[in-house]
């Protein structure tokens, strides 16, 4: 049997207390079977009528419209896996131990909790605190709890006139949306908050002749194999950094990323040239624990220095443009795509989960625009 009639179940917060929404069309039926509920309320703020969030209630909505109506409860049961392929968690009391104010409002520690617990990227932990905090702090004399979607949509077109990016704006609402959906497990609580469109802008890269050149003019070894790598292996910047000295794997010619962007762990290739100058490198620098480290041993090398390498080699080279590291790694993508090799082994090789980010580079694989037929002749 086809049910015509459907009511969706929504996260809502009134008076500080959660509360289940149903949202439904004007419905004779369903009108007359909500009054048997225990207590609805109508909320003009949503639209919606509400009863008190509890599972007694959860289950009586299902019970009462049980071969009535069809029910799209997800938003109180779907629960994303935490990931469990990361062995250490991340440790954010950096953020915990900071010198506080009274002037400014923090976090609460319920949110550091969940992002710890599941084990966010240290990154991503870094963006949503400071983007949290500028979103509670526009609002100085309330408290996170009274703050309606509308606020939050005014606090969004503040920052839209401030002429923030896109990309800006989509960290805002994912610190916003964490603390509801995850932290007060509401999901779907800001439901029909819009996100800005995202912008399609195509990748700087450089030429071929030009990191070639950049490699070439740079004598100390450890900065010639730190650029080599990005390029010649198409790591990111963290990755490169992150890689010890078990990752590189002479007899496959394969190099080891471990828990990457997404906590994945892939293989990516390693040249041989490349592997012939890192054994000069080691020879001289003997790295105990990471492939790059400081000064200090077993230590990582910092991301200001690799980014400061690259910037100083293309100098060098005598290219105008201002590169960084990442142009490294799309510039690898881009020729390796000219030179024919499959969009699908390059996704891999990048370790996107979609091929649609890799398919990107289609449209600055420049020398494949040559093979496009004349249709003048």
């Amino acid at each position: 049997m086809t049910l015509s009639k459907h009511i969706t179940l929504k996260h809502l917060l009134i008076g500080n207390t959660k509360m289940i929404g149903i949202q439904f069309y004007p419905d004779k039926v369903i009108q007359a079977l909500i009054k048997e509920l225990p207590n609805p309320k109508w909320s003009k703020e949503f639209s919606m009528v509400y009863l008190v969030d509890t599972e007694e209630n959860l289950d009586r909505i299902f019970k009462t419209f049980r071969g009535i109506a069809w029910i799209n409860g997800n938003s109180f049961f779907k629960e994303k896996p935490i990931r469990d392929n990361q062995p250490i968690a991340i440790n954010i009391n950096w953020y915990r131990n900071r010198s506080k104010t009274t002037s400014y409002k923090y976090v609460p520690e319920a949110y550091l909790a969940k992002l710890e617990l599941k084990r966010y990227a240290l990154n991503t932990c870094k963006t949503y605190i400071v983007q949290f905090e500028k979103f509670i702090n526009h609002f100085p004399n309330k408290t996170i709890t009274t703050l309606s979607e509308l606020e939050i949509r005014a606090y969004l077109q503040y920052l839209i006139q401030q002429n923030k990016s896109n990309s800006y704006i989509n960290q805002a609402i994912n610190s916003i949306k964490f603390y509801y959906e995850v932290v007060m497990e509401m999901p779907n609580r800001f439901y029909s908050i819009e996100r800005p469109r995202k912008e399609q802008k195509l990748p700087n890269i450089l030429a071929k002749e030009d990191i070639l050149r950049m490699i070439e003019l740079t004598k100390n070894i450890k900065h010639k194999c730190i650029i080599s790598l990005l390029y010649s292996s198409g790591l990111r910047r963290g990755e490169l950094l992150n890689l010890k000295l078990t990752d590189i794997d002479s007899k496959s010619m394969l190099i080891k990323i471990r828990l990457a962007k997404g906590n994945r762990d892939r293989y990516t290739v390693l040249n041989q040239s490349v592997l012939h100058n890192l054994r000069k490198y080691y020879s001289v620098y003997q790295p105990k624990l990471y492939l790059f480290e400081s000064i200090e041993p077993e230590r990582k090398y910092s991301a200001a220095s690799v980014l400061k390498i690259v910037s100083q080699a293309a100098k060098k080279a005598k290219i105008k443009q201002s590169v960084h590291p990442h142009m490294l790694r799309h510039s690898f993508a881009t020729h390796l795509l000219e030179e024919g090799i499959d969009l699908r082994y390059i996704q891999v090789l990048l370790g996107h989960q979609s091929s649609k980010t890799t398919e990107i580079y289609t449209h600055v694989a420049i020398k494949k625009f040559k093979d496009v037929k004349d249709l003048l002749i």
